[in-house]
């Protein structure tokens, strides 16, 4: 049996992060060998990531970052089970690492940026299996997402739970008009850039319950569709990331502001995601 010193375990557990006694077991397991015992705790890894399929991993933190030529804007996050985790420098680092991944990548959706290379042993797939065993914790990439425009942008709340990325019709937006637009849909969630994108199953949806809102108020069935068309001019102006007032200054809508810097500025689209709806 190999003769397992307290520097090969520290030396394994710099090389992989995970526990002492895990690199003690996997060392004497391997007997010594080196390589060995990083594809047991690898193999750990991808155990207790089997394990633990079934659990939620509703915290993490979402990042966001651009092209260097603001043409492309990448966004994702990466899930844990705890807070504490989610807090983790190593774990943001990781985090980091991917979203740098995709933007060198291109990656064109979340199954490729997975099987992109994430060192030279592992892709970002088996690496988040590595996390898994070392953290002890379910760990997936939990969304990825890209968009294209002219010129493109991001705000990323302090905390990293939440971040929108967002799209302009035109080259050379300041970064003070995109972090404004991008803040306007972080904090107040539009469903859409205005009232033509919007799905008709989200307008079906408003038109359902205002019915049936007004039903129950006694109208009869033609008054209730009346209504409920009628309160979908509300429905857009609250929801509806041109039509919303202005956060900064609520005498102006969104709309207004963008053309109170250039009149033919407008938001081509945008994605917010965040953790805590």
């Amino acid at each position: 049996m190999a003769n397992i010193s307290a520097s090969d375990v520290a030396k394994l557990r710099n090389i992989t992060g995970a526990g002492m006694m895990d690199c003690k077991a996997a060392l004497t397991e391997a007997e010594g060998d080196y390589e060995k015992a990083v594809e047991i705790l690898r193999k750990k890894g991808q155990k207790v990531a089997n394990k633990r399929a079934d659990r939620e991993s509703k915290e993490g933190v979402v990042l966001a970052t651009t092209s260097n030529d603001r043409k492309i804007a990448y966004l994702i996050s990466l899930n844990c089970e705890t807070d504490f985790v989610a807090k983790n420098e190593d774990f943001v680092k990781k985090a980091e690492m991917i979203l740098s991944i995709a933007k060198e990548t291109d990656a064109k959706d979340l199954t490729d940026l997975l099987s992109k290379k994430f060192d030279s042993k592992y892709t970002i797939e088996e690496e988040i299996f590595n996390m898994t065993g070392v953290i002890g914790e379910k760990i997936s990439l939990g969304i990825y997402s890209k968009i294209e425009a002219k010129t493109v942008g991001y705000y990323v709340h302090s905390d990293k739970k939440i971040a929108t990325i967002i799209g302009f019709n035109k080259e050379n937006v300041s970064e003070e008009i995109i972090k404004d637009v991008a803040m306007q849909a972080t904090a107040m969630n539009p469903v859409a850039v205005d009232e033509n994108s919007v799905s008709q199953s989200i307008i079906d949806k408003e038109i359902e319950i205002g019915k049936e809102i007004a039903i129950n108020e006694g109208k009869t069935p033609e008054m209730a569709e009346k209504i409920a068309r009628g309160k979908l001019t509300k429905f857009f102006k609250d929801s509806t990331l041109l039509n919303q007032d202005f956060i900064k200054d609520n005498k102006m809508t969104v709309k207004d502001y963008l053309k109170s810097k250039d009149k033919e500025l407008t938001v081509t689209q945008f994605v917010r995601f965040s953790l805590r709806d």
